[in-house]
């Protein structure tokens, strides 16, 4: 008897081209890790949908017939909060990536990557990582500038503590794991997340891991 497969990662699509669409499921069903197990073409299907399949990641285009990807996201996260979501979009406007990622986004990708950049980036997503394409990094970072009111980047106002904290949060570690590594109760843990995620004006793990992302050149 052959031993069993591992299970594959579900993820649900989420775009209004039924082309794209095809070329997704195509690329990732190529691959032995991942199973595409429904599609969607807009906000309303995409919100129905990911509460009957349950998907591990979505991969959520934002400009959708009945809305942006912004309130898909939302609503997915608030009834399966264990569901990743990266976007995957040819907009590449930094107020649009800060929108994301505090929608709650776990990451945001153009459509013009190539397929093993893509299937690597659902894959670290999955495991609890944030990604950014590359291309929006500077301007996000751009933005981000622009909005400070004062001399320090964002991670500049972290303690370093907070910042190896954040650091561990980005790469995926739970709240218990990171008071392990670091020595820690885990209630201290929750109580320097709550700090960070004040001092970051965001309110999900993701949010911070993602901006940790972006900043953490200037660490």
């Amino acid at each position: 008897m052959s031993a069993k497969p591992p299970n594959k990662l579900r993820v649900l699509l989420v775009d209004d081209s039924e082309l794209v669409r095809v070329g997704l499921r195509s690329v990732l069903e190529g691959t032995d890790d991942i199973e595409v197990v429904a599609e969607a073409a807009s906000v309303a299907t995409a919100i129905t949908t990911a509460a009957q399949c349950q998907p591990d990641v979505v991969l959520l285009d934002l400009r959708l017939p009945d809305g942006m990807g912004f309130d898909a996201c939302r609503r997915i996260l608030r009834n399966q909060p264990n569901s990743r979501i990266l976007v995957l979009t040819s907009m590449d406007d930094a107020k649009l990536v800060d929108e994301a990622i505090r929608a709650g986004a776990h990451g945001y990708l153009l459509k013009e990557i190539n397929a093993k950049t893509l299937i690597n980036s659902i894959l670290e997503v999955a495991a609890g990582k944030s990604v950014l394409d590359p291309t929006v990094t500077a301007r996000v970072l751009q933005l981000v500038k622009a909005n400070s009111t004062g001399p320090e980047s964002t991670l500049d106002q972290l303690s370093p503590q907070e910042k190896r904290v954040l650091a561990l949060i980005a790469e995926g570690h739970t709240n218990k794991e990171v008071a392990q590594e670091l020595g820690l109760a885990e209630k201290t843990v929750k109580n320097y997340l709550s700090t960070v995620f004040e001092k970051l004006h965001v309110t999900r793990r993701s949010q911070a891991a993602v901006l940790y992302s972006q900043l953490k050149s200037r660490l």
